[in-house]
């Protein structure tokens, strides 16, 4: 079989800052496919090159051959999820050498493993855009419609136009309709718009038909990070402080309501994904969203996704409603709400009145315009529920130094919020665009509220917050980054807090 290796090592990718330097090759799938990043000088801009075998003309009838004919004889459940990728390699392999034999094919075995290539994209894999799904570096994959350039997220260069694109509107349609049956959702002239997961995390908004977009169908693929970023990472791309982490840290320890709040794709389920890091092991989570992109580093943990209907009827929905009414049943110590949009906002804040500690994420840009929208139709919650929210943390786009990035703005406290809907707050820590640098501002009412109902003082917790801080710091020069070594420390130190402080020279 055609060796074929889908994760190659992640090269280092150097920092360009005049982008008419960018010139950088590496592998996606090897042996077959290299990308290659390079400003072009006649379009003024940086673009993305996906460098796939090259086949001559007799290969590539060759290779139409085969296909058709593995059309006809693909058994649909072996390219089903279920089955490990070198299976599938291997079906597909021994699938088009019995194809080779029975058509009388006479071809080459280099000519074998370049078409084993388009073989697996093509089948296995989603055809044109299989070596960006591979790509460590993307983020998300665009398509605009018929006969335009793609564009992709890139965590180097930010947003790149590629080389890629559909040309043919019935391909384009059929790709469309490989995503939504990869998702296990529906999308048909009757219902246009798809919203899902792919088999390995990644969300897809897509859309079908002309009549939605006049340049055919599109889509939009956020890729998912199999591993989430740790705080320590966080902390090392400067995205927010070790002050930030440890008052988080603090924070969920006591069970506090958070929400995070901030734009689209400005890091609120990155962030939220590290915070949940600090919920103490034993307790039990319980989560919901739209579409998969938690991944949380536990075991005590109930992940459970909205269910669109099987028709364009909706049969057989599950909406968020239903599904964190249901959590409550389920015994969490904390519900974690992949994003608030409607009416389950009034039973996630029905929860917080009465003991069960959430994290959830809304769109917005401040306490008052969230405020707002949550007491205002469709979500219409009165201001006394509004209360049980502890903290905002507030994300936001920036442009440092000529490069967008992310930072956690500000962490407020929500103090009070009166009848008419005034909020009283409080912001302990804040980031400062001028000098890019976060700031502890001011004293934490929460760790009072937190003192209260624990009977802890206060001198206690903020000695506990500095220390934590300290360790966090700690953590991050002594390159404690992975996912598992991050766990590690935070679940020791639970257990042993001065065993842990003394290995980091902090006792």
């Amino acid at each position: 079989m055609a060796k074929i290796n889908l994760n190659p090592q992640v090269p280092a990718l150097p920092k360009f800052d005049d982008k008419t330097k960018i010139d950088v090759r590496y592998m996606v799938i090897a042996p077959y496919v290299s990308v290659h990043i390079y400003y072009d000088a006649n379009l003024g801009e940086v673009i993305y090159d996906l460098e796939e075998p090259m086949l001559n003309e007799e290969d590539k009838k060759n290779l139409d051959r085969i296909e058709a004919a593995m059309r006809e004889v693909v058994n649909v459940n072996m390219t089903g999820d279920d089955n490990s990728v070198e299976a599938l390699l291997d079906y597909v392999d021994k699938t088009a050498k019995l194809i080779i034999s029975e058509l009388g094919m006479k071809t080459s075995e280099e000519a074998y493993d370049k078409m084993f290539y388009y073989l697996y994209r093509n089948f296995v894999g989603l055809n044109e855009i299989e070596p960006m799904m591979k790509d460590y570096f993307i983020e998300d994959v665009e398509c605009n419609g018929m006969g335009e350039n793609m564009y992709i997220v890139h965590r180097v260069f930010r947003n790149i136009k590629t080389t890629t694109k559909f040309n043919d509107m019935e391909k384009l349609s059929s790709f469309v309709e490989k995503l939504a049956q990869k998702t296990g959702r529906y999308i048909s002239y009757a219902s246009p718009i798809l919203d899902g997961s792919l088999p390995d995390g990644s969300r897809v908004n897509a859309t079908y038909t002309q009549d939605i977009s006049s340049k055919g169908p599109t889509f939009t693929i956020r890729k998912f990070t199999k591993t989430p970023w740790t705080p320590t990472q966080l902390v090392g791309f400067h995205t927010l402080s070790p002050e930030m982490l440890a008052y988080f840290w603090v924070a969920l320890q006591y069970q506090s309501n958070l929400m995070i709040v901030g734009g689209t794709a400005s890091g609120k389920t990155t962030l939220l994904n590290a915070l949940a890091f600090f919920i103490p092991q034993e307790n039990r989570v319980v989560s919901i969203e739209d579409t998969r992109e938690l991944n949380l580093p536990r075991e005590n943990w109930l992940p459970s996704v909205v269910r669109s209907g099987v028709s364009s009827a909706g049969v057989g929905n599950v909406d968020m409603f239903s599904l964190l009414k249901a959590s409550f049943r389920q015994n969490p110590d904390y519900v974690i709400v992949g994003e608030v949009r409607g009416e389950e906002a009034s039973v996630l804040f029905q929860g917080m009145a009465s003991g069960h500690a959430s994290i959830s994420t809304m769109h917005g840009d401040s306490v008052d315009s969230i405020t707002r929208r949550l007491m205002t139709p469709p979500i219409n919650l009165s201001p006394m529920l509004v209360n049980g929210l502890d903290i905002m943390a507030i994300m936001t786009h920036a442009v440092v130094e000529g490069k967008e990035t992310r930072r956690l703005r500000e962490v407020v406290e929500v103090v009070s919020i009166d009848e008419k809907g005034t909020a009283v707050t409080n912001t302990p820590l804040k980031w400062n665009p001028a000098d890019d640098k976060f700031y502890y501002a001011t004293g934490s009412k929460l760790f009072d509220k937190i003192g209260e109902k624990y009977g802890l003082s206060k001198e206690a917790l903020q000695k506990e917050f500095e220390t934590r801080t300290r360790l966090i710091y700690a953590l991050f020069q002594n390159k404690v980054l992975s996912y598992e070594d991050v766990q590690r420390v935070i679940n020791d130190y639970a257990k042993t807090p001065q065993v842990v402080l003394k290995k980091y020279g902090l006792a």
